[in-house]
């Protein structure tokens, strides 16, 4: 059987967004399955000395236009958040809670917290606001809230996070392995799918 694409994003990442819109539909044009891999950015800023994009002199201002115009592109809704970036450490845990305890549940949690906070303007560094958008798939609340705050859960975000940037290389957000192959950014999906189809080259 096929290996998984592996996605590895940040909850904070607006192409990280706009590439969960369309990374299920790739894999499934190819077989493949999604290995979903929250980290934590804030990480990969610390390492590589960088700095989210909104924060650079002129390549800020043109990074906002260029995130609304790459969703126009696909059909897909977004709204440049009032609080940009923030945390997303609780997102990320939840995300991993969910993997090992309720699993059909996780890729769907991703997604509305993705649509809570590039749609609905949702402050996602909550974990308030993340029980609630777990509560609306059917996970208890408390359970939830609980969970995120398990060692096993926090040790499974810090490995993840370490694993990606020490082992794979990972400095940016969406960043995808395709049977090892390296692909950065939601600009590379149509590669992806070029790539797939090939068998590389």
């Amino acid at each position: 059987m096929a290996a998984p694409l592996e996605f590895y994003f940040d909850f904070a990442s607006p192409y990280g967004y706009i590439a969960a819109q369309r990374i299920d539909a790739l894999a499934q044009k190819h077989g493949r399955s999604i290995d979903w891999r929250p980290m934590l950015l804030g990480a990969v800023f610390k390492v590589a000395g960088t700095q989210p994009l909104t924060e650079y002199p002129l390549k800020g201002k043109y990074s906002t236009y260029d995130f609304q115009r790459s969703a126009r592109e696909h059909g897909i809704g977004f709204r440049m958040p009032s609080k940009f970036p923030l945390g997303t450490v609780g997102a990320c845990r939840g995300t991993y809670w969910l993997k090992a305890t309720d699993a059909d549940k996780a890729v769907p949690f991703v997604k509305a917290v993705y649509k809570a906070y590039f749609v609905e303007d949702r402050d996602i560094s909550s974990n308030e606001v993340l029980a609630d958008i777990a509560a609306d798939l059917g996970v208890d609340r408390a359970a939830f809230l609980a969970g995120i705050e398990q060692p096993e859960v926090k040790g499974k975000l810090r490995e993840v996070t370490e694993d990606a940037i020490q082992n794979r290389g990972v400095f940016g957000s969406p960043f995808i392995f395709v049977d090892g192959e390296p692909f950065w950014g939601a600009d590379r999906l149509d590669q992806i799918d070029r790539w797939l189809s090939r068998g590389g080259w």
